[in-house]
C-alpha cells in the first residue's frame, strides 16, 4: 500500500509546488539590452574603456562569453529575441523589415512581455523595444505603463562642425542636463518603478539607445578620456581582406561614410574610437544605477537580472564601423545573467538570443506560449555553468547567409557556396580564414548540419552595407517599395 501511495504523494508534492510558483512569489524579470556594445569591451581588449558597472554585475553573475545574436542588427534581433523565433522562421532578416506587421507569424503569436502579462506578471518597458512600430492595441496588449516613453537615438549634433557625414555621426561632449537623453529618462522611470510597491511578480524591460551613434554623451563621460590616447583595436589587421570570399567582402567596408573635410580619415576614425568610449561609459553609468536600484529594493532577492546586447560591433576591424557582419564581433555579443546568491562564473556555451524566451519561462515557472519555439532553455547553466552546451549558436543575415558558432569554430557559408571558416581562442577577429585547408573538413562538416535547409521568405528591409552592393547581395522582396524604419 505505502508503494502504491508513492506516486500520489509524489504528484501532490509537484502540484503544490506547481502552484507556489504560480503564486507572487514567482521570480521577477529585469531585462536590460544596449545597443551596438562591441563584444571584447566585456573582454578586456579594450581596457582603457572604463564600465564600473558592467564590471560589477559580471562579477555577481554568468557571463556567456560566447553568446550570439541570431541576426546582427536591431530591428530583426528584438524579432528574434522577442519572439523566441529564427529570423528563417518569420522572414525578419534586415532593418526595415517591419516583422511584427508584415509577417504571419509574428502578427499571431505572443511576445515575451505579451506572454508574461497573459501568465499574472505586471509588464513595464521603456526605451528601445522592438524597433518596430506597433498598434497601439497591441502595445497596450503588452505595457501595463502603456502608453511607453520609449525616446530616440538623440540628442543629435546639428551643427556641421561637429558631424562626420551627417548628424547621426556627430560627435558632442554635450553639456546640457542628463534629462536631454532618453536613455537617462527611461533609468529615472525604472528606478522609480523598483521602488514602488507591487503585489504581483514584474517583467521589466530597460532598452538602451546608447552605445549607438550619434556619439552626444553628458560631457563628464568625454572628460574620462584622452582623446590623443585612441589608437585602432588590434584586430584591424593589415591585408585581413585578402583570404575572403566575394560576397564576404561585400560585408566590409563602411569606414569611408565616416569623414571631414580637412581632416586626415585616421584621424577621424580615431576620433569615433574616443566618442564611442564616452557613449559606452555614458551607457555603462545607466545600467549600474538601474542594478543599484534593484539590489536596494525589496525584489532584490527575487529577481532575475538579464543583460545582453541586440548585436556586437566593429571598431574599424575587417574596414568596418558598425555591425551587420557574419563575422565574430558582430555576431557575438556580450550576455550577463544574474540569480540571487549567484557566484559569478564564465560559461562558454554556445546559446543565443532566441534562447532567452524558454530560458525566462522555466526558470519563472511559467506555462510555455503556444506557439514552438526555436530557442532552447539554457536554465540549467544557471545553476551549473560548466554543463556541456550541445548546439551551437546560428547567425543570418539574409537568406543562405549562414554563420555556425561552436565553442572553437565559427563555419560562415554564403549563397554561392564560398566559405569561411575561423579557430578560436586562437584567431578572436576572423584574421585567417581556414574554410580551404583539407585538414578542416571534417569540422566543416559537422558545423555545417546546423544551416536550416528552408527559409522563410524576406519581409524586406535594408542591408548595412555599402549601397551600390544590396542589389546582389539582397533578394527582391514584394515589401521592397515601402518605407524603410531605421
Amino acid at each position: 500500500m505505502a508503494k502504491s501511495l508513492l506516486p500520489l504523494l509524489l504528484l501532490i508534492t509537484c502540484t503544490i509546488r506547481l502552484f507556489a510558483t504560480d503564486s507572487a512569489q514567482r521570480p521577477n524579470v529585469l531585462m536590460i539590452c544596449v545597443d551596438d556594445l562591441h563584444p571584447y569591451v566585456m573582454k578586456g581588449y579594450f581596457p582603457h574603456i572604463q564600465t564600473p558597472g558592467f564590471d560589477k554585475l559580471k562579477s555577481e553573475g554568468v557571463y556567456f562569453s560566447n553568446a550570439a545574436v541570431n541576426t546582427p542588427v536591431c530591428n530583426p534581433s528584438r524579432s528574434s529575441f522577442f519572439s523566441g523565433l529564427h529570423p528563417h522562421t518569420t522572414g525578419a532578416y534586415f532593418n526595415g523589415s517591419d516583422g511584427w506587421n508584415r509577417s504571419e507569424i509574428l502578427q499571431k503569436i505572443r511576445n515575451i512581455p505579451e506572454h508574461f502579462r497573459d501568465q499574472g506578471y505586471v509588464t513595464w518597458g521603456a526605451g528601445k523595444i522592438l524597433h518596430n512600430p506597433l498598434s497601439e492595441e497591441r502595445e497596450a496588449d503588452m505595457w501595463d505603463n502603456f502608453p511607453v516613453y520609449k525616446g530616440g537615438f538623440g540628442p543629435f549634433g546639428r551643427t556641421p562642425d561637429v558631424q562626420y557625414g551627417n548628424h547621426f555621426r556627430s560627435i558632442v561632449p554635450w553639456t546640457g542636463p542628463d534629462s536631454d537623453f532618453p536613455d537617462n529618462k527611461n533609468a529615472e522611470g525604472a528606478i522609480t518603478f523598483l521602488q514602488e510597491e507591487h503585489d504581483k511578480p514584474f517583467f521589466l524591460y530597460y532598452g538602451l539607445w546608447r552605445p549607438h551613434s550619434p556619439y552626444t554623451a553628458p560631457k563628464r563621460f568625454f572628460d574620462l578620456y584622452n582623446e590623443e590616447d585612441f589608437d585602432f583595436p588590434e584586430g584591424r589587421v593589415e591585408d585581413d581582406l585578402d583570404d575572403l570570399p566575394q560576397l564576404a567582402k561585400y560585408l566590409t567596408g563602411t569606414i569611408d561614410r565616416y569623414w571631414r573635410d580637412g581632416v586626415p580619415h585616421e584621424v577621424v576614425l580615431k576620433r569615433f574610437l574616443y566618442a564611442y568610449a564616452a557613449n559606452t561609459s555614458f551607457t555603462d553609468y545607466n545600467v549600474g544605477r538601474v542594478i543599484e536600484a534593484l539590489d536596494k529594493s525589496p525584489y532584490a532577492d527575487n529577481t532575475i537580472v538579464i543583460f545582453f546586447s541586440d548585436n556586437g560591433f566593429h571598431t574599424t576591424e575587417k574596414e568596418r564601423w558598425g555591425k551587420a557582419t557574419l563575422w565574430e564581433l558582430s555576431a557575438n555579443i556580450s550576455m550577463i545573467v544574474r540569480t540571487p546568491g549567484m557566484q559569478a562564473r564564465e560559461s562558454q556555451a554556445t546559446i543565443s538570443l532566441v534562447d532567452l524566451y524558454p530560458t525566462l519561462v522555466d526558470y519563472c515557472g511559467i506555462e510555455y506560449p503556444e506557439h514552438a519555439l526555436d530557442g532552447l532553455s539554457f536554465s540549467s547553466l544557471l545553476s551549473d555553468a560548466t554543463i556541456q552546451w550541445q548546439r551551437p549558436s546560428f547567425t543570418s543575415y539574409g537568406i543562405n547567409y549562414s554563420s555556425v558558432r561552436s565553442e572553437d569554430y565559427r563555419y560562415i557559408q554564403y549563397p554561392d557556396g564560398t566559405e569561411e571558416l575561423y579557430r578560436y581562442p586562437q584567431d578572436p577577429h576572423d584574421t585567417h580564414n581556414l574554410a580551404n585547408d583539407p585538414l578542416y573538413q571534417s569540422i566543416k562538416d559537422a558545423l555545417k548540419i546546423h544551416i536550416p535547409e528552408n527559409w522563410a521568405d524576406s519581409l524586406g528591409g535594408r542591408l548595412e552595407i555599402p549601397v551600390d552592393f544590396d542589389k546582389v547581395m539582397r533578394p527582391r522582396s514584394k515589401w521592397d517599395h515601402l518605407p524603410h524604419n531605421s
